[in-house]
């Protein structure tokens, strides 16, 4: 219920200062996918369900704010069993945690429509400062920012007990992202 609260609080003071209606994330043409190891095998998941509130201006990226919630239940492998596993208590414990937050806390241009978002990431119960290399490109009706940031499953408790072993699955998790945004101008 804090975390909903958390989320609301943050869409109402971006509508307030006028920008959460006119940026919009386009969840059909975004993704927020990830990688990991697992016997030395790579494994490729994705997240289903995503949201997220933007009030970002490329030329004034340090006044930006953005909010991500990903529905840690919308977890896809492509293969229902693996699936039923991720949302138990040792994985993502969905029932408990049915959310993971990004919050910017900073955002610094570090190039040609090049930035770097400074944020705190809240997944099961923990929350860790992070910092993610975030490029933004015009694509037709879309401004699109992609990204790739490392994650350490074990700081976040991800694979408790028994796949705690890093030679079982590694403890660094590639996140991948193309969110489709409309409403902010390319840079």
């Amino acid at each position: 219920m804090k975390r909903a609260f958390q989320i609301g609080f943050i869409a109402c003071a971006l509508a307030a200062a006028g920008a959460a209606s006119a940026q919009k994330l386009e969840p059909a043409q975004s993704e927020i996918a990830f990688t990991f190891r697992q016997l030395g095998v790579p494994v490729e998941g994705r997240f289903a369900k995503f949201s997220g509130q933007f009030a970002f201006d490329p030329n004034k990226p340090e006044a930006g704010k953005v909010a991500l919630a990903i529905e840690t239940g919308s977890v896809r492998f492509g293969a229902v069993e693996t699936e039923g596993e991720a949302v138990k208590s040792d994985w993502f414990n969905a029932a408990k945690f049915p959310q993971a937050t990004l919050e910017s806390t900073a955002i610094k241009a570090t190039g040609a429509g090049r930035y770097e978002l400074t944020g705190k990431l809240a997944l099961k119960g923990t929350v860790k400062e992070i910092r993610v290399p975030v490029a933004l490109a015009k694509n037709g009706a879309f401004t699109v920012a992609t990204g790739a940031f490392v994650v350490k499953r074990l700081d976040f408790k991800i694979g408790d007990g028994e796949w705690s072993d890093t030679s079982m699955v590694a403890n660094d998790i590639q996140v991948r992202f193309k969110l489709a945004l409309s409403g902010i101008a390319a840079p």
